[in-house]
């Protein structure tokens, strides 16, 4: 095995090791060790987020990116190409109604049906720094 091929190991079982702590049923924790883990075996996993309200991630690949959805049991694939990413920083206007003051999106331009729509929402300035250092990987693997 050479180096890449055990860091690509390493992110992958850093990746599920994540999941594992989330508060998953039964079913959709199968189905993320089982299906999704099946897909990474050849995969050279970059880095991934975990929305973990939801359950969902995203798997940033050398050429894409991967959506896990365990509510639904389906994996969205989005060329990395078709992707952008958008940053509202609102921390110097009037608070609106719901409270966000600074938002990052990494979205799609594809079929409606098919878009992706990753967000980080804040709603306090502690939160701000993790969200950056995100988009700030968000960044570096869109520009890579």
């Amino acid at each position: 095995m050479t180096g890449d091929e055990a860091i690509g190991h390493l992110r992958v079982q850093e990746y599920l090791d994540d999941v594992s702590n989330l508060n998953l049923s039964i079913s959709k924790s199968q189905w993320y060790n089982v299906d999704v883990a099946a897909l990474l075996v050849n995969c050279k996993l970059i880095s991934h987020d975990i929305d973990e309200a939801t359950g969902a991630s995203l798997l940033f690949l050398e050429k894409s990116v991967l959506l896990c959805c365990p509510n639904s049991g389906r994996m969205h694939h989005y060329p990395k190409h078709l992707l952008h990413c958008f940053i509202d920083d609102k921390r110097n206007m009037p608070i609106d109604i719901d409270g966000v003051i600074f938002k990052a999106e990494l979205f799609s331009i594809s079929p409606s049906e098919e878009q992706l729509c990753w967000e980080e929402i804040c709603r306090s300035e502690m939160e701000i720094p993790e969200i950056q250092n995100k988009v700030s990987r968000w960044l570096s693997w869109l520009n890579s």
